[in-house]
C-alpha cells in the first residue's frame, strides 16, 4: 500500500495493524502490563509450547525403542539389567523431578538454554513405559518366521531389530507418539507457570498463564488468562483425538 492510500484510509505512515515495532491500532487479545501485544505473544509462545514435544518425542521415542527392542531380542541378563533400570525410572514422580531439577538450574541460564534442558530432563524420563511396552512386542516377534530367516541367513542381531523386528511395531510408535505429545506440552506449562522454565520476556503458554496466580489479574484482566488456557486446552485434546484415530486406523485389532 502506497502512503496517499494510507492518507485516504486515515491511518499514520508509521503504524502497523499487529506489529510490534510501532504502537498499533489493533490488539485483538488486548495488551499486558507492559503494552506488550498478547495476540502475538500468544503466536510466539505456541512456537514453544508446541516444539518443545515434537522434540520430546524425537530423543525420548528411538531410546525407548532402542532399549525396548534390545532387552526383547536377547533377554537374559541384559533383559534383566535393562528393565530393572526401566521400572526405577517408573517410580520416579515425573513432575516433582522436573520441578526439582528446574528449581537448581544456575540463573544465569538464558530461556534458549532452560528451554532445553527441560527437554532433555522430560525427554530422559518419558522412555521408559516406551521401551518396556517395545519390549514386550519384540518377544513375540523374534520367534516369528521372518526374523528366523533372516537369522539362519547370517543377519547380525542389531540389523534384525532395527531392519526386521522394530518396523513392525511402528503403528503402535505413532499412536504413542501423538499420545505422548500433550505430556511435553503440560509439563512445559506446569514448569513455567510456576517460573522454573522458559523465563519473560520470551513467551510460552505456561508463562503466559503464570499470571493467574495473581487473583486480581484473574477478576479484572481476564483476557490475559483465558487465551493461553484455552489453547492449551484445545491442543492436549487434539492430540488426543488424532491419537485415537490413528490407533483405530492402524491397529487391526480395534473394534469400530
Amino acid at each position: 500500500m502506497k502512503g496517499d492510500q494510507y492518507k485516504l484510509l486515515g491511518l499514520p505512515l508509521d503504524r502497523h495493524l499487529f506489529g510490534a515495532s510501532a504502537p498499533g491500532k489493533i490488539n485483538l487479545l488486548g495488551t499486558d502490563e507492559q503494552g506488550r501485544d498478547q495476540f502475538s505473544r500468544l503466536l510466539h509462545g505456541g512456537r514453544i509450547s508446541l516444539f518443545i514435544g515434537l522434540v520430546g518425542i524425537s530423543v525420548s521415542f528411538p531410546l525407548g525403542m532402542i532399549v525396548g527392542g534390545i532387552s526383547g531380542y536377547f533377554g537374559g541378563w541384559l533383559d534383566v539389567i535393562l528393565m530393572r533400570l526401566v521400572e526405577v525410572l517408573m517410580t520416579i514422580p515425573g513432575i516433582y523431578l522436573l520441578v526439582a531439577l528446574a528449581a537448581v538450574l544456575p540463573p544465569s541460564l538464558t530461556s534458549a538454554q532452560r528451554f532445553l534442558l527441560i527437554v532433555l530432563i522430560t525427554s530422559f524420563i518419558s522412555w521408559s513405559g516406551l521401551a518396556r511396552v517395545i519390549r514386550g512386542q519384540v518377544l513375540s516377534l523374534k520367534e516369528q518366521e521372518f526374523v528366523q530367516a533372516a537369522r539362519a541367513m547370517g543377519g547380525k542381531p542389531f540389523y534384525i531389530i532395527i531392519r526386521h523386528v522394530l518396523p513392525q511395531t511402528a503403528s503402535y510408535i505413532i499412536i504413542s507418539a501423538t499420545l505422548a505429545v500433550p505430556g511435553f506440552i503440560v509439563a512445559e506449562s506446569v514448569l513455567s507457570l510456576i517460573g522454573l522454565g522458559i523465563q519473560q520476556p520470551d513467551p510460552s503458554w505456561g508463562n503466559l498463564l503464570s499470571l493467574a496466580t495473581n487473583a486480581s489479574i484473574m477478576v479484572l484482566q481476564p483476557w490475559l488468562i483465558w487465551p493461553p488456557a484455552i489453547l492449551i486446552i484445545l491442543t492436549v485434546l487434539s492430540f488426543n483425538l488424532l491419537g485415537d484415530g490413528l490407533r483405530d486406523a492402524l491397529d487391526p485389532r480395534s473394534t469400530s
